[in-house]
Parts: structure tokens; C-alpha cells; sequence
């Protein structure tokens, strides 16, 4: 099953399997995207808005977001995983 991720304010989208992280995805729809720790959660740079239901909040996503002081209302793209169609915004796109 395919999902599709709705970029905005780019007005992008891709269409990935269910399952996808939203880092991959924003790579595959050719936005940029701050990321340095190989999507272990650990840097916190990739952090953006999701609207839609998505994964829950893992305890080392929490953990970065907090260490990192990110807002608590961004999700960390690299361990969000799509199930459903989504939109995700950031304010650089």
C-alpha cells in the first residue's frame, strides 16, 4: 500500500510505501532537510510539523527533542513512519 506526503509550503508531494520514514520521503520529494546523525535520533535537526495520524513518540525520540531543546509539538522526521496520508510543514520549504 502506497501513502501519500503533502509538502508544504512547497506544494510538493510523493506517493511511498506505507511504512516510509518522512525523512525519506522528504529526500525523495528533493526538499532539504537538516539531518546529522543517520537517523538515529539522536541530532534532532530533522524535526517538522505532521499532520495525520502517524507513529507514536518513541521514548529516544522524546529524549533527543528534550536534550536538543526542540519544540515538543515537532516530530523528529527520521523516526516517523508513514501509515496514511499525511502533511508535513516546515517553515524553510
Amino acid at each position: 500500500m502506497n501513502v501519500c506526503i503533502r509538502f508544504s509550503p512547497s506544494g510538493r508531494s510523493v506517493r511511498v510505501p506505507a511504512g516510509t520514514t518522512l525523512l525519506e520521503a522528504i529526500r525523495l520529494a528533493g526538499l532539504p532537510v537538516a539531518s546529522a546523525c543517520g537517523a538515529a535520533a539522536l541530532c534532532a535537526r530533522c524535526g517538522v510539523h505532521v499532520q495525520g495520524d502517524v507513529t507514536r513518540e518513541t521514548a529516544a525520540e522524546s529524549e533527543a527533542k528534550q536534550r536538543n531543546r526542540i519544540d515538543a509539538g515537532l516530530r523528529l522526521s527520521c523516526q516517523v513512519r508513514a501509515t496514511r496520508d499525511l502533511e508535513v510543514t516546515t517553515p524553510y520549504w
